[in-house]
């Protein structure tokens, strides 16, 4: 037995936690693992239950799914996307040559959700980025003399390269010391394993338990062969969904005897219920989009969507785009070149709430126009229209 086998966790014959190694005594992730008291859950595990997965799903597939635009000022002062920057086409199209910009984010998110971090080669051809390459293996992030930073990159072959810098794009969420993020599933730890025991359990009690409904009381005593005759009526005449509210005959003076739900399921059911819950607030979903709420919203929705967006997603947005600013672009670009995160379809709000905006931005009502048709016809994915210039309002004149 080699001595890294001494801080290598074996896979419970239960299906407990995978066997995870560790790269020595100075592995951060050794560290954290004994700072919890070894009380931690491999990813792949957390991810099987379903509370972690919807989180997990829905916060790196919004974010996979916004668009992600690099904007700047034209001669008129107004933002537009800047096409001919190498970023536009990396974050809109295609970051490297075997993933689209969806796949790209949503991994990116997705690892910085579960981890806490997401690293990416950057690519370069001359001075133009050219590609943004994810990396897949072990990474640690060190500290020079000269206050710099460098990556210790370990791929899945075992091969190593320190990489400055300037060549990863390193997206990181909340840190305890400025160099790496914090995994939100190794946080949760607890909560998590809490979850999958309860999980279990209810699995248990589905495959071993017994699901009678209820029981059948005789006064006297049934021979075999009237109970196997009894048996069979019952398998026959009244069990599956077609025999579903029958009504049932009993003969000899029998009754039935449904059996109430037990205190230890209950409790059970509840403390799935709160584990849900628990994981929601983790990773920062609402509950209702958890799909455990069961009250009617109803309008609130759109509320609840502004919720989610303001202090969900936004957070991440600024993760993402100060990162652009730190890592992808020239000191020289600051201020003229602004990655953004275009959140505009998840706050739109009914149809008819769309109508009177736009109606009051075209001048409706009195206002004074602050937008023109074309505009309007853009937001709303319609082309543009010869007669779609000019801050006029239909039939009336700006004054």
């Amino acid at each position: 037995m080699g001595i890294l086998d001494m801080f290598r966790r074996k896979a419970t014959a239960s299906g407990g936690p995978r066997a995870e190694a560790f790269n020595g005594l100075d592995d951060p992730a050794f560290l954290d693992w004994i700072r919890s008291g070894g009380n931690s859950i491999s990813v792949q595990n957390a991810l099987r239950n379903s509370a972690v997965f919807r989180c997990v799903d829905l916060i790196s597939g919004t974010i996979g799914s916004l668009p992600l635009y690099m904007r700047q000022k034209d001669a008129k002062g107004q933002m537009v996307e800047a096409t001919d920057h190498p970023l536009h086409t990396i974050f809109r199209y295609r970051p490297n040559p075997w993933q689209t910009a969806f796949e790209f984010k949503q991994l990116n998110q997705f690892r910085l959700l579960v981890d806490g971090n997401a690293y990416n080669r950057i690519v370069r051809t001359g001075k133009r980025i050219s590609a943004l390459i994810p990396i897949n293996g072990t990474v640690q992030v060190e500290q020079t003399d000269d206050w710099t930073f460098s990556y210790r990159v370990t791929n899945q072959k075992g091969a190593m390269a320190v990489l400055p810098a300037s060549e990863v794009f390193h997206l990181k969420g909340l840190s305890l010391d400025g160099f790496t993020g914090l995994s939100r599933v190794a946080q949760a730890a607890d909560v998590i394993n809490t979850a999958v025991m309860a999980q279990r359990a209810a699995e248990r009690i589905f495959r071993r338990g017994i699901l009678a409904g209820g029981a059948l009381e005789h006064p006297g005593k049934l021979s075999p062969e009237a109970a196997a005759k009894l048996k069979a009526q019952m398998e026959n005449d009244y069990s599956g969904v077609e025999n579903a509210g029958k009504w049932m005959v009993f003969e000899e003076g029998m009754k039935g005897q449904p059996w109430q739900a037990t205190a230890q399921s209950s409790q059970l059911s509840e403390t799935r219920a709160a584990q849900v819950e628990e994981i929601a607030r983790v990773f920062g979903v609402p509950r209702p989009l958890m799909g455990v709420d069961d009250t009617s919203w109803g309008s609130g929705i759109e509320q609840l969507a502004i919720l989610f967006v303001r202090f969900g997603l936004s957070p991440w947005f600024t993760v993402w785009e100060d990162a652009i600013n730190r890592s992808l672009l020239d000191r020289s670009e600051w201020g003229q070149i602004l990655p953004d995160f275009d959140e505009k379809e998840l706050l739109r709000g009914t149809l008819k709430d769309q109508a009177e905006y736009f109606a009051k931005a075209l001048g409706s009502g009195g206002h004074k126009p602050w937008m023109e048709s074309n505009e309007v016809r853009e937001a709303t994915g319609l082309g543009p229209h010869n007669d779609g210039f000019g801050l006029v309002p239909a039939g009336g004149v700006v004054q």
